[in-house]
């Protein structure tokens, strides 16, 4: 993450937005070329958008809810309202997994012909074109500020992109080639194209609601920072876990049992800041125990046993 927590959640908002305008764009587009052509791979396409256009319009609300301040009643702020939305987004994807690949199965088996071929694929170029805009304007987006929500919401259209690519090809074997058998073939491709990508972000969802360790490379880029002052001898019983854009540290550190408590809470201090450094958006706790009398100082930063989590991650 690149931006602080203003400046991420103003990223946010601005592209849940343009997300939302997309999807109405794109429902109203295949809706008329499905009208048009009565092709499956279009009513899947068209289905996909319609829950992109739910999903979007819940992820819009769900980074404004995070990005709220602390309050009595959450003390750790609202930052997993994103881990709950693309967990919601996730249930709709496979969702809409399961209905395309019911209908798509049922035309493989009962061919209906495509008509108004032109029109659909004139009206799927321009959905490619949007989407594949969108996507791109969400990439900058997720780079800037590591939003779960928007990750989500962009899994949506990545699957729409691929989606409409083989919809196209769907349509002009329905239409051109005479191949109806082929349109249905390409809808129940889009539903497993869908149910895979669902499955990856409810895993992801679920490990952030659930409070998994953050990856092993911030782990040990928290580890290195904090060490980085001989003073500190060790980093003890490190626990981590993300909520939203913040990731929440807890550690204990060995000093000099010699050492004043205005001294120690020196130390601790510019620890704290060693680590905001690397990770601005991160919530840190240090507690400080005395070293025993002999005590090696540690010089590697492997990442601590007692927080095994993912090898990779938006915080690396």
């Amino acid at each position: 993450m690149t931006q602080p927590i203003a400046d991420h959640a103003a990223t946010n908002r601005r592209i849940t937005t343009l997300s939302v305008s997309v999807a109405v764009v794109l429902v109203t587009l295949k809706a008329f070329a499905y009208g048009a052509s009565g092709s499956v791979s279009i009513l899947a396409s068209l289905t996909d958008s319609a829950l992109d256009l739910v999903a979007s319009v819940g992820t819009f609300f769900a980074v404004r809810w995070a990005a709220a301040a602390p309050d009595a009643g959450h003390r750790y702020g609202h930052g997993k309202a994103e881990s709950l939305a693309a967990l919601v987004q996730s249930g709709l994807v496979m969702a809409s997994a399961v209905f395309i690949g019911l209908e798509a199965v049922r035309r493989i088996f009962n061919p209906q012909p495509v008509s108004g071929g032109g029109w659909a694929i004139g009206v799927m170029v321009l959905s490619i074109g949007l989407t594949g805009w969108l996507i791109w304007q969400q990439s900058r987006a997720i780079k800037a500020s590591g939003s779960l929500a928007v990750s989500g919401d962009r899994a949506h259209y990545s699957a729409d992109l691929a989606a409409n690519v083989v919809v196209v090809i769907g349509i002009i074997s329905g239409s051109l080639l005479k191949a109806p058998g082929l349109d249905a073939a390409a809808g129940l491709v889009v539903a497993v194209w869908l149910g895979w990508g669902a499955t990856g972000l409810l895993k992801t969802a679920a490990g952030h609601l659930l409070d998994a360790a953050a990856p092993a490379d911030d782990r040990n880029g928290i580890t290195a920072a904090v060490l980085d002052d001989a003073r500190i001898r060790n980093v003890h019983q490190l626990r981590t876990r993300i909520s939203g854009n913040t990731l929440m540290a807890q550690m204990h550190v060995d000093l000099d049992a010699a050492l004043s408590l205005a001294e120690a809470h020196s130390i601790v201090d510019a620890a704290e800041k060693r680590v905001l450094s690397r990770y601005p958006n991160a919530d840190i706790i240090i507690h400080a125990d005395p070293a025993p009398a002999v005590a090696p100082v540690v010089t590697s930063t492997p990442a601590p046993a007692d927080d095994a989590g993912p090898t990779s991650g938006p915080w690396g």
